[in-house]
């Protein structure tokens, strides 16, 4: 099996370079050139064909994206190059060469209403510019007819690179009080634990499990606040010295917190289709995020 992966030194990226080489060869790439000359640069989508047309792929796992959410409300065209624009690029050679194309989308797509878990074919209606570029990303995806799997997950970390966890980490050890947002909900989802699930699914995708769009996240669900006390409840049981005890961090809303793109509020995901096509079980959160500060602590 040939694989072509974009999006190598991000942190999903960087767990895919191992969970995908048992697969097969593996053509890893980031923005710039390798040294043969092929470009992995989702910013600019002309490059994306020929790279495709010299490798001629199996499989096209996408693992690049305009993530930055503040940023993108400023910065719309670059956004939309990156998240449906090149995604359309592959999708369109995908089809061309009968390869299945692996895409990460996110939680934004919806708009965070209600309680209840989002299932994989509830409406859509993201809030920001990140979260539309990224749905029209999927549509261009299905509307191309290629064969694909497009995982939303949301809260994504990774012990390489920064993430939630770790600033909560340095804030915690520098000031004196911290406060936390507790009415946003989700499952932060280990970038590990999407690589390898991504493994096994492309697996069976290909020895003939259903394609689509599958919701991929861990199991259970926290707000930002508990997730910052479970971060430092952990840290402080590891004997590191905190100004902030996790008792002490203060829950706030979403409206105490301004920042340029408003976020979803619900950001449970539904795992149901995932676990049953694949014959899964997803972890609890809090077991990524434990092997994650024990890695980050040094324990």
């Amino acid at each position: 099996m040939r694989i072509l992966l974009l999006g190598k030194s991000g942190q999903v990226g960087w767990e895919l370079q191992r969970a995908l080489a048992p697969l097969g060869g593996v053509t890893s790439l980031g923005r710039g050139e390798n040294s043969e000359g092929l470009s992995g640069d989702l910013a600019d989508p002309s490059t994306l064909a020929d790279t495709v047309t010299c490798v001629v792929p199996d499989v096209i796992v996408n693992a690049a994206a305009y993530t930055a959410v503040d940023k993108a409300e400023s910065d719309p065209q670059q956004a939309r190059a990156v998240n449906a624009l090149a995604p359309k690029v592959l999708a369109r050679e995908a089809a061309r060469i009968g390869a299945l194309l692996v895409h990460y989308s996110t939680d934004y797509v919806f708009d965070g209403s209600g309680t209840r878990p989002w299932r994989e074919d509830d409406p859509t209606g993201p809030l920001s510019v990140y979260g539309r570029t990224k749905l029209e990303g999927e549509q261009a995806i299905i509307g191309s007819g290629c064969r694909h799997l497009i995982f939303r997950t949301s809260w994504v970390y990774a012990a390489r690179g920064g993430n939630f966890a770790k600033t909560m980490l340095r804030l915690a050890r520098e000031r004196e009080s911290l406060s936390v947002i507790d009415d946003q909900v989700g499952a932060p989802t280990g970038a590990e634990l999407i690589a390898d699930i991504t493994g096994h699914a492309i697996r069976k995708a290909q020895a003939g499990a259903p394609v689509g769009i599958y919701h991929l996240a861990a199991g259970g669900e926290t707000s930002w606040w508990q997730y910052a006390r479970f971060v430092l409840e952990q840290a402080a049981e590891a004997g590191v010295e905190l100004k902030v005890r996790p008792e002490a961090v203060e829950p706030i809303p979403s409206s105490a917190y301004k920042v340029a793109a408003q976020r979803p509020l619900n950001s449970r995901l539904d795992t149901t289709r995932l676990q049953t096509a694949f014959d899964i079980t997803l972890p609890p959160w809090q077991h990524g995020v434990a092997r994650m500060l024990t890695e980050v602590l040094g324990k």
